[in-house]
């Protein structure tokens, strides 16, 4: 008798889908690392609107025009950081509304956008640069952002599902040579006033390892400017210089500047205020208004910035100490 060699199995119809499940799934995987080295692209369109002017009618007068992109700059710089975090295509005019179509390049600054746009910082930073640009006193601006039919102000609190709306509405277009232009206007701009800006002077002693100030230098990514009464200035960090300043300048007005400040700051929020002015009540004004903005530098860090505390002192009427620590102002005059 002749031996039966054994017949090798032959694969089940299941073994062989359960195989190809397999390939199908390291494939998908492969796609998704090539996916996730790619640049990170979305866009969005930021609807502006504005009941006390016509912001289609001002950016369609070629005088108006650059005022209202350079705010709009500005704007959007300070959301993200940094002027290269955001980028404009296009701007349509559209009765009552001026549409800006954003693009986004990185995911940080993206989700530093949305912070910036839900908590209303992006707003009023828009609004002031506005009343700077085109010297008008107040001016108040509606804003609405959205991709394609969503409408992302009615997500904002899901911060993953914006990015993803803006992730996948990719931008349709290049930039615009209009705005091409009106960006290469506004750095020509920059460069000059920048050369007549008087930027305050840090001091190179912070040997105070009690103190929260950085060491070295203290100035922001390059680029990112301010505007005080028209004029260019760069932003930095406050300085043990700027903290003494304000706590022998700002008087009684501590408080106020405090609230301006709490406003997106929450080491501030009530009653942190109205305990620092009992807890130093004895030592007087001075070292109120310094623990005041002793508590903001350590809470923000290198977000305690020089804008915001511009800004805060602006919104009280505290021109003559904004212009001290920008050091627009001489003490010739007080010796007398």
């Amino acid at each position: 008798m002749g031996l039966k060699l054994p017949i090798p199995p032959t694969q089940s119809e299941t073994e062989v889908q359960a195989s190809r499940n397999r390939e199908e799934g390291c494939l998908e995987k492969v796609q998704k690392m090539a996916s996730s080295s790619e640049a990170w692209i979305g866009s969005a369109y930021l609807f502006l609107q504005s009941k006390k002017i016509v912001l289609p009618s001002l950016y369609g007068n070629s005088q108006q025009k650059p005022k209202v992109f350079q705010a709009l700059k500005l704007a959007l710089a300070d959301s993200t950081g940094s002027v290269n975090g955001v980028d404009v295509l296009k701007v349509h005019c559209s009765d009552p509304h001026l549409i800006v179509q954003l693009k986004f390049c990185k995911e940080e600054n993206c989700r530093k956008f949305l912070q910036s746009y839900r908590e209303g910082a992006l707003q009023k930073s828009l609004q002031n640069h506005l009343q700077l640009t085109l010297s008008m006193p107040t001016i108040s601006v509606e804003t609405d952002l959205k991709t394609g039919s969503e409408h992302l102000d009615r997500m904002l609190n899901e911060v993953e599902r914006c990015l993803d709306c803006i992730y996948k509405e990719k931008p349709d277009r290049l930039r615009d040579e209009e705005i091409a232009e009106l960006e290469k206007s506004l750095r020509s701009l920059t460069c000059r006033q920048e050369n007549s800006v008087v930027v305050a002077k840090t001091s190179n002693s912070l040997n105070s390892s009690s103190l929260p100030y950085p060491s070295g230098a203290s100035s922001l990514p390059q680029g990112t400017t301010f505007i005080f009464q028209g004029q260019y200035f760069a932003n930095r960090t406050l300085t043990r210089d700027d903290h003494q300043k304000f706590a022998k300048l700002v008087s009684k007005k501590w408080k106020q500047v405090g609230r301006s400040l709490q406003k997106n700051c929450r080491a501030l929020r009530d009653p942190v205020i109205d305990n620092l002015a009992l807890e130093y009540d004895r030592e007087g004004l001075y070292e109120q208004a310094y623990q005041l903005l002793l508590k903001f530098i350590q809470s923000e860090g290198k977000r305690a910035t020089l804008q915001r505390l511009i800004a805060a002192l602006e919104e009280n009427s505290l021109i003559h100490l904004a212009e001290e620590l920008l050091g627009l102002h001489h003490s010739d005059n007080d010796t007398s």
